[in-house]
């Protein structure tokens, strides 16, 4: 009887070890896949500062996905130019090789008229006769005539307080981080990009 009862204590031990180590082993495996994701496939940042407003607000936290394809009106993380170990947030609005212009808060991008819904909540609370975007072309800004390759012309949408290309310059492909796929956080304001 005796010899039963310890059988049974052992194999349950035994039992408890081996549950034990499979959980262990998953936790690091599980461990290992989310910072192995979050280093190479996904960037988790936190927007600070008005320069995005009103798309993003301070203390925002957001998902970016690196080496993605970027494209006009895409919102990007980028390693700020000026600032070493920074990152910015800002929309690209110029890609490679166009031209840019804006002229009494139109953008036309290489000629044509260039849609900016994101902009109309903070144009609609400017005085009247007030640009949001001041006049710019990218010879004014004396930046050439277009927008060189594997470079991008970015902007934020709060266009009267952000430090953008039109000050730091146009972007290096090389300095994008990722570009923005969700916000989670507030969770009452989470969205999809």
């Amino acid at each position: 009887m005796k010899d039963s009862k310890q059988t049974e204590h052992q194999e349950e031990e035994e039992s408890f070890g081996h549950w034990l180590v499979q959980t262990i082993g998953l936790t690091v495996v599980f461990v290992g896949i989310v910072v192995l994701l979050f280093t190479f496939v996904l960037a988790n940042d936190q927007v600070s500062g008005p320069s995005m407003q009103p798309t993003f607000e301070s203390n925002d936290r957001i998902i970016a996905l690196r080496h993605d394809k970027i494209d006009r009106g895409d919102i990007v993380i980028l390693k700020a130019p000026d600032e070493p170990g920074a990152l910015y947030i800002k929309r690209v609005i110029g890609m490679p090789g166009d031209t840019l212009q804006s002229k009494n808060d139109v953008m036309y991008i290489n000629g044509k008229k260039y849609a900016q819904p994101f902009l109309k909540e903070y144009e609609s609370e400017l005085p009247s006769g007030t640009l949001y975007t001041e006049d710019f072309t990218l010879q004014s800004l004396g930046m050439g005539s277009k927008v060189p390759k594997d470079s991008y012309f970015v902007m934020g949408d709060h266009r009267n307080v952000s430090k953008d290309s039109r000050r730091i310059g146009y972007i290096k492909k090389s300095a994008i981080v990722g570009v923005v796929k969700l916000r989670y956080w507030p969770l009452n304001q989470m969205k999809v990009f």
